[in-house]
């Protein structure tokens, strides 16, 4: 049996991936550039390695600064690298 489209793009929306980063760059307009660290263990030493990964994502309302913590969701092609959009900032960066 074959299932409805509405019924697979709603399975392509719950899949979307989700990624928590820091926002190392807010000079563009309406996009910023959000690090995303994670631990990967080494296969011979089996030690743990930080790796760091950089997603351009969309902000549409500028709100994003340097240091934010956020939170950023997979989404359509917006321009030639940026596929990920701002879905909430977790925490703003201290003003020292």
């Amino acid at each position: 049996m074959e299932q409805a489209a509405g019924t697979d793009e709603q399975e392509a929306r719950r899949r979307r991936q989700k990624k928590i980063g820091v926002v190392v760059s807010n000079k563009m307009q309406k996009t910023v550039v959000v690090q995303v660290d994670r631990l990967v263990m080494h296969g011979l030493y089996q030690k743990y390695q930080r790796r760091r990964s950089r997603f351009l994502a969309h902000d549409e309302t500028n709100a994003c600064g340097l240091g934010d913590r956020v939170e950023i969701r997979e989404t359509r092609p917006l321009s030639r690298r940026k596929r990920w959009i701002v879905t909430s900032i977790l925490e703003k960066a201290r003003a020292d």
